[in-house]
């Protein structure tokens, strides 16, 4: 069954602190952000206080409101969601808003209660990583959500009064000054009342907030790939770095590089309930998930065949479709060189096959690129890519056997993050999968009709590269003994070639 057509998809996500607009492409599984749009506008910074939406944060959202109309009248996505969460829920006027947004705008609003807001957030981090377990952590402007993820998928979720405008007090709000030692005490009580459903080894952190002390850990750290889906902290370092946020002034915060005003604002608030969430539930790694509600509605709309998909091997394959020459090529590819590549140790586990499947997918990737400058360019866009379902670890290993697929020699722009996030075997592994890609490439003309007459296979000391009957000539010539000495090489291995 074939799977949709690509097409665009919007999100308007009207939470207590930000009003954003993102426009997705959604090739099957693979979600691409082509605009994202995003007004601080405090919508629920007076939430505490008065029990109502901030005068000035509802004219903004309304502002930024008629120009998203305009925005999207001209791109005219298939779908648009329009959704709200803490502040217009909980705040006395919140109705009132919704109605007005309607009048105004034209969009109808779905105000999503805590619980949906929850599941969603979940949703979202298994649309970006299907197997993650443990609990997702949704940190916005006025509430956390936190729900159960399993082998089943997301359990029953609570939201929590732990927004930073929700902990800044009834009196000064967050221009008042931050109070971190009543932020932590009014942390404990409303966590702690929570804390036995929700004990976890590992923590999915979803928000700008902390997707802010993520990018802040790896300055501290000097961490070298600034990608923030599926980083990770251990525990000790982030308690750390929390406590670290917690006890800086607002003017420092605000010298550090990239940071607004509005988020050294709210930063120290997000570091404490981290800081709190560590003690209370037992955590032990924090990953930082760049999917959350907006992902989670895109995802759950999607045909349960297209759900079911590896997130990474889509990705790849809609990167790489985009570029290449044959829309089969990836998957020949897959089917020529996973035999061969099962039969050495595994060196990521289960995931060692979905790796080389991913890395076909991306074999074509800047294939109308100067050769010159081709391998640089594609290890930079795959070490980067917006591809959902990868570990960092597995990043630098696809981007290396991008890098190999078309340099004759291994000079990557990054090998000392290769060397910090891959082991030695690892990146030999990957240097020889590209260099297997290489000589498939060669060997077909990138062919995947022509590819299918030669085989691929190991033994203990050999790369066999053989062809059916008819079609030796396939194998003759100086390329292809060129292409599997060093394919063979890199696997330790001598190459023996086959004909007839």
């Amino acid at each position: 069954m074939p799977f949709p057509a690509p097409r665009d998809a919007a999100v308007i996500d009207i939470g207590s602190n930000s009003v954003r607009l993102v426009v997705y492409r959604l090739e099957g599984r693979a979600i691409w952000t082509v605009f994202n749009e995003k007004v601080l506008a405090g919508l629920g910074r007076d939430l505490a206080k008065t029990g109502r939406l901030s005068p000035d944060g509802v004219i903004q959202t309304l502002q930024a409101l008629k120009r998203f109309r305009a925005v999207l009248e001209a791109v005219n996505p298939a779908e648009v969601f329009a959704v709200a969460t803490a502040a217009a829920r909980d705040a006395a006027d919140g109705p009132d808003f919704i109605r007005r947004v309607r009048e105004e705008t034209g969009f109808t609003v779905r105000v999503l209660s805590g619980e949906e807001e929850a599941h969603y957030a979940a949703v979202g981090v298994l649309a970006g990583e299907p197997d993650a377990e443990g609990v997702v952590g949704d940190l916005g402007g006025a509430s956390l959500e936190l729900v159960r993820l399993s082998a089943t998928g997301a359990g029953h979720g609570v939201t929590l009064p732990l927004g930073p405008f929700s902990l800044a007090g009834p009196h000064g709000g967050l221009n008042g000054g931050f109070d971190a030692e009543r932020v932590r005490r009014l942390s404990r009580e409303r966590i702690a009342a929570v804390a036995a459903d929700f004990r976890t080894d590992t923590f999915h952190a979803v928000g700008g907030a902390w997707r802010n002390l993520a990018l802040l850990h790896m300055r501290l750290s000097g961490y070298p790939l600034h990608v923030v889906h599926q980083y990770e902290i251990g525990a000790t370092e982030a308690l750390e770095a929390a406590r670290l946020v917690a006890h800086q002034s607002k003017s420092s915060l605000e010298r550090i590089e990239g940071m607004s005003k509005k988020r050294s604002e709210t930063l120290p608030y997000a570091a404490v309930v981290l800081e709190t969430l560590i003690e209370e539930l037992g955590l032990k790694r924090i990953e930082i998930s760049a999917y959350g509600v907006r992902e989670g509605l895109l995802f759950e709309a999607m045909p349960p065949r297209v759900r079911s998909l590896d997130p990474l091997i889509e990705g790849c394959s809609a990167l790489g479709a985009r570029q290449g020459v044959a829309d089969d090529l990836g998957a020949a590819l897959d089917a020529w060189i996973a035999p061969a590549f099962r039969e050495l140790p595994a060196l990521f586990g289960e995931r060692d096959a979905v790796l080389v499947s991913a890395a076909c997918r991306l074999a074509d990737v800047g294939a109308r690129l100067h050769p010159d400058h081709r391998a640089d360019l594609v290890f930079e866009q795959v070490l980067r890519a917006p591809i959902a379902g990868q570990t960092h670890a597995e990043r630098c290993f696809l981007a290396a056997a991008a890098h190999a697929r078309h340099a004759t020699n291994f000079h990557p722009p990054e090998i000392a993050t290769l060397e910090r996030l891959l082991s030695p075997a690892q990146l030999k592994r990957a240097r020889a999968l590209g260099a297997t890609m290489r000589l498939a490439c060669d060997l077909s003309g990138r062919s995947p009709s022509l590819l299918a007459h030669a085989r691929l296979g190991l033994d203990k000391a050999h790369l066999i590269l053989a062809a059916d009957p008819g079609f030796a000539d396939l194998l003759l010539g100086e390329q292809t003994n060129k292409r599997a000495n060093t394919a063979a090489q890199h696997l330790g291995l001598k190459p023996k070639i086959v004909a007839g």
